[in-house]
C-alpha cells in the first residue's frame, strides 16, 4: 500500500462557481445588507474604493447612507482596519449620526473607530500627540470666545489701544478669519493687518499667539492651524499619519475653509520619500473658468502667494527654506516628484454651498479634480425626498449660477403639487396669511412638526411669532432663541421696564452695567444688601447708595448718570410717544452704539433686531400694553416633543426636511441680501441663490413662496419689488396664488381679516344679521375692551373708529396702509395678561366648551384665566375663559 506522502500529485484545475450555479445564488444571498436598496449611482460611490472619489450628492439623494456604507464596505472587505480610517463630519451631531447608522451595520466595530470626529475634534487629538512640537503640552487648554476677548483685550491695554474705538472682539474675529484661511501672523498680508489698531493687527495677533503658548492654550482655530504647522515642520510626523490612514472620508466638503482644505491635502497625499519637498504636496491650483468671482476667489492668495505669482510656496511658510519653486521650468519638474493621492472620498453639493460668510470656499469642491488628478466624479441625483414639481423649480433656479459642477435632480416620485407664489400687502398681512393656511393643514389633520417657516433674517420671525400667539398656534425656534428671547432684545425691553416700573429688580439688575459702566458684581451685591435691609427695591436702593461713600467714586458717578437717565426718561414718557421714546433710551444709554462698535459677524443683525422691536411698539397704545403684550409671548410652555410649527432661518434649515415649507420675505434686498451683493457683488449673489435652493429642497410635500409689496427694513417702510429669484422659477411648475391673509386694507384684529372690515359690505343695511352679530359681540366685550372692537374674536365693526380714520402720521409711518391706526394692547393679549394675575378660571378641567371661531371643544389644562383647549376641529389651543361658553 502506497504512503499518503508517497501519492502521485496531478495538477486540479482552478474552480469557479457556475453562473446561476447553487455556489453563485448562495454567494449573492449572502452578500452584504448594507448593500441592498442602494441605487447603481449609490452603490458606485460606495464600492468605488480605489483613488481620489468626489460624490456630488443633491438635497435628500441619500449621501449619509453613501457615506456609512462606503465605510462599512471597506471593514467588511478587509482593506482597512477601523483605526486605519479617517472620516472627518462638520458637526457632531453628524458625526453621533454616523456611529449610530455604523453601530446598527457593523455592532461593536464602530467603537474601534477613533478617527471618525469632526476636523477640530480629530485635529486636537493629533495636537495632544505632539503637543510639544509646537511649543504646548499635552495638557492645553482649549479656550472659549469669553476667555480669547479677556486675553486680547489685555493685550490692547498693554499697547494703549483704546477698546472703545478697536473692540477686542473685533480683533478676535479678525483673527479667526486669518486662521481659517490657514495664515499664521507672518503670513497676514500688510494691507489686512493694517486694519486694526492704528496698523498693529498683525503685531497683536503674533503676542496673542504667543502669549497663548505661554498660558500653555490654545483657541479654537489653532487646533488645526497648529495642525498645519506641524505637518509643515515635521514631515516624519506627517509621514506617520499617511501611512496610518489608507481611506480618508470627508462629508459637506464644499463648507470646508482655507484651512480645513489644507489639512486635508497634506494627510491626503501618498507617503513621500525624506527629502520631498512639502511644496509638491500642494500645487498651484488653477481658478475654474465661469466661476464667480468674489473677494476670495483665488484660494491661492490664502495660503501665502504673491500677487505676481513669483514664490507661490516658499514665502507662504509651507515649504522648507530653499524648496524648489512650483512655477516656471522648476514647475515642470517638479511634477514628475507630487506623490500620487491616496483614497480620498469627499461627498458634498455646490449648490448647497451658503457659508461663505464664515470662511467656507465653493472653490474647494470646484476644484476637485484640479487637486486630485483622475479622481472619479459620481453624481448622486436620483431625490428620495420632494415631489417632481418642488425639484424642477430647484433644478431650474439653481442652473443660473455659473460656479457650478452641474446636475439635475429627479424623482420618480408623483410631480405633486406646484411651487405657489403668493403675494401680499405688507408684512402683516404675510403672517396672516400664512397663519391661516397652517391652520387649514392642521384642520387638515396635517401635523405641526411637519410645518416649517423659512426666513432670510432673523428679524422676520417677530411678525410670525405675534401671529401665532394671537392664534393660538403652538410654535418653535430653531437655531436660536425666540424673537423675544434673544439677548439685546431682553435688555432693551429691561429698560423699557424699568422705565414703567421702577421697583422691577430683576430687569434693573440686568442692565445697571449693560453697556459696560464699571459696575461689577461687589457693586451690585452691595444694592442687593441695602435693599434687602431697608426693604426697598434696587433702585432705590442705587439712589440712596449714590448719596453715600460707600462706592468708589467712578462707580457712584456712573450710577449716578444711569439713575438720572431713568428719572429724565420717565418725565419725557407723558410727552413722548413709546416707540420715539424706545428710540431714544436705546441711543441715550448707549446700548445701540455698542453693537454699532461691535464687529462680530451677529452686530448687523442684532441691530436690525432692535429696529423691528421698535416697529413692533407701533401697533399699540402705550408702553404698558405692549410690556403686557411681551408678557404674553415670553410665556412659553411645552416640551421639544410636542407639536409645533418650527421656524428658523434658511442657514439653520441645512439637513432637514418638513412635509409643508413657507418661505416668505422673497424681495429684493431682503433675499437676496442686498448687504451679501454688496460686499461680495456677483460671488455673493450666487450663494443667495444656492440659499434659495436649500430653501427649495426641505420641502417634501409643497413649498410655499410669498413676498410683501412694503416692508419695513432697518426702521423704515419701502416699497419692494419681487425678488429675482421669482423670475428665474419654472412656469409650468408655479402656480400664482391670493393671500389669505385679506387685503391689506383692515382687519388688524386678533383674528386676521374678516368681512365686516370691508366698508362697502355695509352700506346702509345695518339690521343686517352680520351687523347684529358685530354689535353683539362689541356689547359683550364692553367690559375689558371699551372702544377697542379690533381684537374680538368674532371681527366686530368698530363705530367710533372707521377703518379709514388713522392719523396722517400713522400712515406715513406704514407706508400708505392706512387702515391700521394705532391700538391699544390687542384685546386678547392685554386682557390675557391683565386676567391671568391671582384670577381663577370659574372653569375646570373636561368641561365641554364652545369657541365662536375654533368650534367645540374640551378644557385639558387651567392656568389662571387661560385654558388650554383641546378642540374638535381646530386641535389643542390657549384661549381665555372669557372668550368660551360652557355647553
Amino acid at each position: 500500500m502506497t504512503e499518503p506522502n508517497k501519492l502521485i500529485h496531478h495538477e486540479v484545475p482552478d474552480h469557479q462557481p457556475a453562473a446561476g450555479g447553487i455556489a453563485a445564488r448562495a454567494r449573492a444571498a449572502a452578500s452584504p445588507q448594507y448593500l441592498s436598496g442602494l441605487n447603481p449611482e449609490q452603490r458606485e460611490a460606495v464600492e468605488t474604493l480605489d483613488g481620489p472619489v468626489l460624490v456630488l450628492a443633491g438635497a435628500g439623494t441619500g449621501k449619509t447612507r453613501v457615506l456609512t456604507c462606503r465605510i462599512a464596505h471597506i471593514l467588511s472587505t478587509g482593506r482597512a482596519r477601523p483605526g486605519e480610517i479617517l472620516s472627518v463630519t462638520f458637526t457632531n451631531k453628524a458625526a453621533r449620526e454616523m456611529k449610530l447608522r455604523l453601530g446598527q451595520m457593523l455592532g461593536q466595530a464602530v467603537e474601534g473607530m477613533p478617527w471618525l470626529g469632526t476636523f477640530h475634534s480629530i485635529g486636537g487629538r493629533i495636537l495632544r500627540f505632539h503637543a510639544e512640537l509646537v511649543q504646548l503640552k499635552s495638557n492645553f487648554t482649549v479656550l472659549d470666545v469669553d476667555d480669547q476677548i479677556r486675553l486680547l483685550k489685555q493685550l490692547l491695554q498693554a499697547e494703549n489701544i483704546d477698546d472703545k474705538r478697536w473692540p477686542a472682539r473685533m480683533l478676535a474675529g479678525l483673527i479667526d478669519g486669518w486662521k481659517n484661511r490657514g495664515l499664521t501672523p507672518s503670513q497676514v498680508p500688510p494691507g489686512e493687518a493694517a486694519v486694526f489698531g492704528n496698523g498693529k493687527g498683525g503685531k497683536l495677533y503674533a503676542a496673542y499667539q504667543e502669549r497663548l503658548k505661554i498660558l500653555n492654550a490654545a483657541d479654537f482655530g489653532d487646533l488645526l492651524l497648529e495642525n498645519i504647522r506641524l505637518f509643515r515642520e515635521h514631515p516624519d510626523v506627517l509621514r506617520q499619519y499617511q501611512n496610518r490612514f489608507k481611506f480618508i472620508l470627508v462629508d459637506e466638503y464644499q463648507d470646508t475653509n482655507v484651512a480645513q482644505y489644507l489639512w486635508l491635502r497634506l494627510l491626503a497625499q501618498a507617503p513621500s520619500k525624506p527629502g520631498v519637498p512639502l511644496s509638491a504636496v500642494i500645487p498651484g491650483r488653477p481658478v475654474i473658468p465661469g466661476r464667480a468671482e468674489g473677494p476670495n476667489h483665488d484660494v491661492q492668495s490664502h495660503i501665502g502667494e504673491s500677487p505676481d505669482g513669483e514664490q507661490p510656496l516658499r514665502d507662504s511658510g509651507f515649504a522648507p527654506a530653499g524648496a524648489p519653486r512650483n512655477d516656471g521650468e522648476d514647475g515642470v519638474a517638479q511634477s514628475a516628484a507630487i506623490p500620487p493621492s491616496k483614497n480620498i472620498c469627499c461627498v458634498g453639493d455646490d449648490d448647497q454651498s451658503i457659508y461663505g460668510w464664515r470662511g467656507a470656499e465653493v472653490d474647494n469642491i470646484l476644484r476637485f479634480d484640479h487637486d486630485f488628478p483622475g479622481a472619479k466624479v459620481v453624481r448622486l441625483e436620483r431625490n428620495y425626498r420632494s415631489t417632481g414639481h418642488i425639484l424642477a423649480a430647484a433644478s431650474h433656479l439653481i442652473a443660473h449660477n455659473e460656479g457650478r459642477l452641474g446636475k439635475t435632480l429627479r424623482t420618480e416620485d408623483v410631480d405633486g403639487e406646484k411651487v405657489t407664489v403668493t403675494g401680499s400687502w405688507d408684512s402683516e398681512e404675510e403672517a396672516r396669511g400664512i397663519g391661516e393656511e397652517i391652520e387649514e393643514l392642521q384642520r387638515a389633520g396635517h401635523r405641526l412638526n411637519d410645518i416649517a417657516i423659512l426666513v432670510r433674517a432673523s428679524f422676520q420671525m417677530r411678525e410670525f411669532e405675534d401671529r401665532f400667539v394671537t392664534l393660538g398656534l403652538p410654535y418653535r425656534v430653531i437655531g436660536g432663541p425666540r424673537f423675544y428671547e434673544r439677548a439685546e432684545i431682553r435688555d432693551a425691553l429691561a429698560y423699557l421696564r424699568v422705565i414703567n416700573s421702577p421697583a422691577d429688580d430683576l430687569a434693573f439688575e440686568r442692565i445697571v452695567n449693560v453697556p459696560k459702566r464699571g459696575l461689577g458684581d461687589a457693586t451690585v451685591q452691595m444694592l442687593h444688601d441695602h435693599a434687602r435691609k431697608r426693604r426697598i427695591p434696587l433702585f432705590e436702593a442705587a439712589r440712596a447708595v449714590v448719596e453715600t461713600d460707600e462706592l468708589k467714586p467712578k462707580a457712584r458717578g456712573s450710577l449716578r448718570d444711569l439713575i438720572a437717565s431713568f428719572d429724565r426718561w420717565r418725565v419725557q414718557r407723558e410727552v413722548t410717544s413709546h416707540t420715539e421714546m424706545a428710540e431714544i433710551v436705546l441711543d441715550q444709554s448707549g446700548y445701540t452704539e455698542m453693537w454699532q462698535k461691535d464687529r462680530s459677524a451677529d452686530a448687523a443683525g442684532r441691530l436690525d433686531n432692535l429696529k423691528e422691536l421698535v416697529r413692533s411698539m407701533e401697533e399699540f397704545e402705550n408702553l404698558q400694553g405692549f410690556l403686557e403684550h411681551i408678557s404674553l409671548v415670553m410665556d412659553r410652555d411645552g416640551g421639544a416633543d410636542d407639536d409645533a410649527v418650527s421656524v428658523m432661518t434658511l442657514h439653520s434649515a441645512k439637513g432637514l426636511e418638513f412635509d409643508n415649507v413657507f418661505l416668505p420675505g422673497w424681495e429684493e434686498g431682503l433675499f437676496p441680501s442686498q448687504r451679501t451683493l454688496d460686499e461680495q457683488g456677483r460671488a455673493g449673489l450666487e450663494e443667495e441663490r444656492r440659499l434659495a435652493h436649500v430653501g427649495l429642497t426641505r420641502a417634501r410635500r409643497r413649498a410655499k413662496i410669498y413676498f410683501a409689496t412694503n416692508r419695513r427694513i432697518h426702521g423704515t417702510w419701502s416699497t419692494t419689488i419681487p425678488s429675482r429669484f421669482l423670475d428665474e422659477l419654472p412656469a409650468y411648475n408655479v402656480e400664482i396664488t391670493e393671500s389669505k391673509g385679506g387685503s391689506g386694507w383692515g382687519g388688524s384684529g386678533g383674528y386676521g381679516p374678516s368681512r365686516f372690515d370691508n366698508v362697502e359690505s355695509f352700506g346702509s343695511s345695518y339690521t343686517t344679521p352680520g351687523w347684529q352679530r358685530a354689535q353683539a359681540n362689541r356689547a359683550r366685550g364692553q367690559g375689558g375692551r371699551q372702544g377697542n372692537g379690533q381684537g374680538q374674536a368674532g371681527g366686530g365693526f368698530n363705530e367710533n373708529q372707521s377703518p379709514f380714520s388713522g392719523s396722517r402720521g400713522d400712515t406715513a409711518s406704514r407706508g400708505g396702509d392706512f387702515s391700521r391706526g394705532k391700538r391699544a394692547p390687542l384685546t386678547i393679549e392685554g386682557e390675557l395678561i391683565a386676567k391671568s394675575t391671582g384670577t381663577t378660571s370659574e372653569f375646570s378641567l373636561d368641561d365641554r366648551v364652545f369657541h365662536q371661531k375654533f368650534g367645540y371643544g374640551q378644557v385639558v389644562k387651567i392656568d389662571g384665566n387661560k385654558l388650554t383647549i383641546a378642540f374638535e376641529k381646530a386641535g389643542e389651543k390657549k384661549v381665555v375663559d372669557s372668550f368660551v361658553e360652557r355647553v
